[in-house]
């Protein structure tokens, strides 16, 4: 996919699929409102259980379209095996000084699968470093470093700080991810590991209600952020305590 000049929110992700998992509806959501968005898969799926490289970039390709963002790339990180090197974090800060974001999402910091938790380090210290002056990266472009970093909590045990509506995209959401038949779609391969399809929405539309009864809406995607929210009118503040 073509890149935009620059954009205003980066979904930053280790797997293709990944953003379609944690933040997709509110890709949706901020390009409904203006805002232009944008992915960033680290890893290009060479090593999946799976499905091939090439097949998951037609299909992620496919789920961008759906998900109405400006672009959509992919870097050449080994796939299972994200390392927090320098040379990954100038890889991520050329991208970054490329398009630069107002906002950044990465991954939750805790999990399951090495190259999700190591991409929150990873990409956070990406951005300080996109912001360094004597810092040269492969992009020509000027020294960026992105206003607010926000990381994905759909899948970690904890509160989020904050959710965002997706309930008019919830549709659309879950297209994006069911693009991908190579990992989704029924089959033998893998079969232990994989949500069945005919559970995949169940489960999907479960996560999302649940985060949405948490925060007064139908559907919601739940985000976590490190520093302290301001808050200019007390009186106006959505969600009921009682």
């Amino acid at each position: 996919m073509p890149p935009a000049e620059t954009i205003d929110l980066l979904a930053i992700a280790a797997h293709r699929d990944d953003v379609e998992q944690t933040c997709g509806g509110t890709l949706l959501a901020m390009q409904a409102r203006g805002w232009t968005t944008g992915i960033l898969d680290l890893t290009r799926g060479e090593s999946g259980t799976r499905g091939t490289s090439a097949e998951r970039e037609a299909e992620a390709n496919e789920a961008a379209r759906i998900l109405k963002v400006g672009v959509r790339e992919a870097l050449d990180l080994p796939d299972g095996n994200v390392q927090n090197t320098l040379e990954n974090r100038l890889k991520i800060a050329g991208v970054l000084r490329r398009l630069r974001p107002r906002v950044v999402i990465l991954p939750y910091w805790q999990g399951r699968h090495p190259d999700h938790y190591t991409t929150a380090t990873l990409g956070y210290e990406a951005c300080f470093v996109s912001g360094l002056t004597k810092v040269e990266t492969e992009s020509p472009a000027a020294p960026h470093r992105p206003f607010k970093i926000l990381y994905a909590s759909l899948y970690a045990d904890v509160r989020p700080t904050f959710a965002v509506d997706i309930t008019p995209h919830v549709e659309a959401r879950f297209a994006a991810l069911m693009a991908y038949r190579s990992q989704y779609a029924t089959q033998s391969e893998g079969g232990g590991l994989f949500v069945p399809e005919d559970e995949i929405r169940e489960r999907t539309f479960a996560m999302a209600r649940h985060c949405g009864l948490l925060a007064g809406v139908r559907y919601a995607e739940p985000f976590i952020q490190k520093e302290i929210s301001l808050v200019e009118d007390v009186v106006m503040l959505p969600v009921a305590s009682i």
